[in-house]
């Protein structure tokens, strides 16, 4: 095995040449692993997480192109040097002879004079800029771009509160606004349930669940990860639901997050007891007792919630249609013993692959229960941290990682986008003889892999052969999380999983449920 670096001086390209540049190095023969990266600290600091920083990609100045390859031999590393060149070429002589686009946030004003809202993804050092000069021009703004720093999140919430506006994001992944699916959405039908989300992959969760229920969304407000942190106070929270408790369209208001700061949730509680509007608020992990107090339906989880508001945008009671969940969710047990007998002795441990983060936090809150720990990147205790990310570090452990997590994606496409490093992982669980099942979470939508299940399927069928080899049997688990008029159809997406043989659950909280049933089976 070589690692080899190149170094191109004060060469820039955005980022998703280089995430394409290095995806394309990944699928080539011997190529082990691959990063395309501007050589700035936090850069430097993700390659060498990831075992690739060498002497010269260690001295490489911010505004270096760094391409680093680890091949199975040098006449492979090469080979991806060169093709990396070549492609970077082609990038740059393709991004110049395209049809003539607005150079700045300006001219495309200009050129759309009845806009009013801005979508904003750049490179997190500009972005900040960017939405600020469209926030005082008067236009609200989705910030899709990350690493934005947390004193300009503040300022820019600060000034959209301020001129009434929405300031949606940083790292806002996911937003239908009037109809009109933007970032990570999915083709969700109108209906009168409006949702304020601080997760991207929560809002798909909850807004796909509606759809599976035939109810639909008048508008999702993606509101960004850390809008309801004690330091940023939850100020495009309180203007969304806000917002939604004005709108003549909205009947039912759903809440979505991971457990805000004890401050910023009572104000936003007070703000739902405010209204007359039902509530469902789904704040993942956190205490039901206050939500309930302020007449808000709590739920422990996104299906929860999307059945909730289903059933009160119909005029039912929400409670009949959380029994039914609890009724379905004892179907599994049987179906859990089925799959033990078809484990061999040793088969103990749970592997999760996700690309939605929400998605593994969610899978975390209902593994939490079993006799072993859940290990995580993204864990719900920091007790339960992993050390390392590598396939190895892993393997003694239940696992659920969060793909979609810095540590993976600097350099490289979101996993929605492409799934080789997800794929991988499935590969190499499936040589660990201690591994019993692998949930994963297949998302679709705008944006995303045009067949994401497609592309799963590959490697779970190569997992197969290698377990089958060694006279081993993995229980694959997914959910799809999508809609039937998605790019990618619903149905047409879990009958490719359905056909390789993988149990598909019709969401993340029941198919998280039947792996830990399996698995604490195994140990029994």
């Amino acid at each position: 095995m070589v690692t080899l670096t190149r170094i191109k001086p004060s060469e820039y390209h955005d980022s998703v040449t280089l995430m394409l540049v290095a995806k394309a190095l990944l699928e080539l023969p011997g190529v082990e692993d691959a990063a395309v990266v501007m050589g700035t600290p936090a850069n430097r600091e993700i390659i060498a997480a990831a075992g690739l920083l060498t002497d010269a990609a260690a001295a490489a100045r911010p505004d270096d192109l760094v391409i680093v390859v680890r091949a199975t031999d040098e006449a492979a590393g090469q080979t991806a040097l060169a093709q990396a060149d070549a492609l970077l070429v082609a990038r740059a002589v393709a991004t110049t002879t395209t049809a003539e686009h607005p150079k700045s946030l300006a001219s495309a004003i200009a050129a759309t004079p009845d806009a009013n809202l801005v979508v904003i993804s750049v490179a997190g050092r500009y972005a900040a800029q960017e939405a600020r000069t469209a926030l005082e021009r008067g236009l609200h703004v989705l910030l899709f771009s990350d690493n934005v720093p947390l004193d300009e999140e503040i300022s820019l919430k600060t000034l959209a509160a301020e001129r009434g506006l929405l300031c949606m994001g940083p790292d806002a992944g996911t937003a239908i606004i009037n109809g009109v699916a933007l970032g990570f959405a999915n083709a969700a039908p109108r209906g009168r349930v409006g949702l304020v989300s601080a997760s991207g992959t929560g809002l798909q969760g909850v807004t796909c669940g509606l759809a599976r229920r035939g109810a639909g969304v008048s508008q999702a407000i993606g509101v960004g990860g850390r809008d309801l942190s004690a330091a940023v106070g939850g100020p495009m929270m309180l203007a969304g639901l806000r917002a939604l408790q004005e709108d003549l369209a909205t009947d039912v208001i759903v809440l979505i997050s991971k457990p805000p700061a004890p401050s910023v949730a009572a104000r936003v509680l007070a703000q739902v007891k405010a209204s007359a509007k039902p509530a469902v608020v789904c704040f993942l992990g956190a205490a039901p007792l206050p939500i309930e107090a302020a007449c808000g339906l709590h739920v422990a989880n996104l299906t929860q919630a999307a059945a909730a508001a289903a059933a009160i945008a119909r005029g039912e009671q929400p409670e009949a249609a959380l029994a039914q969940l609890e009724q379905e969710s004892l179907a599994l047990i049987p179906l859990a013993a089925a799959e033990q007998t078809k484990l061999a002795p040793g088969q103990t441990a749970l592997r999760g692959f996700f690309a939605g983060g929400t998605f593994c936090y969610e899978a975390q809150l209902i593994l939490r229960n079993l006799p072993e720990p859940v290990y995580s990147n993204a864990p719900l205790d920091k007790s339960r941290a992993l050390d390392s990310v590598g396939a190895d570090a892993i393997r003694p452990y239940h696992i659920c990682l969060d793909l979609g997590a810095d540590e993976f994606t600097q350099g490289r496409l979101h996993p929605m986008l492409d799934p080789t490093l997800r794929n991988r992982r499935i590969v190499d669980a499936a040589h660990d003889g201690a591994t019993a099942v692998i949930l994963l979470d297949i998302v679709l939508g705008y944006g995303a892999h045009p067949d994401p299940a497609g592309a799963a399927v590959e490697a779970i069928r190569a997992a197969q052969r290698i377990a089958s080899a060694a006279d081993r049997y993995i229980a694959f688990i997914a959910s799809v999380c999508g809609a039937e008029a998605d790019p990618q159809p619903l149905s047409q997406q879990e009958a490719t999983l359905r056909g390789a043989d993988v149990l598909v659950m019709p969401d993340n909280a029941s198919a998280a449920r039947l792996a830990g049933l399996i698995t604490q089976a195994a140990r029994e």
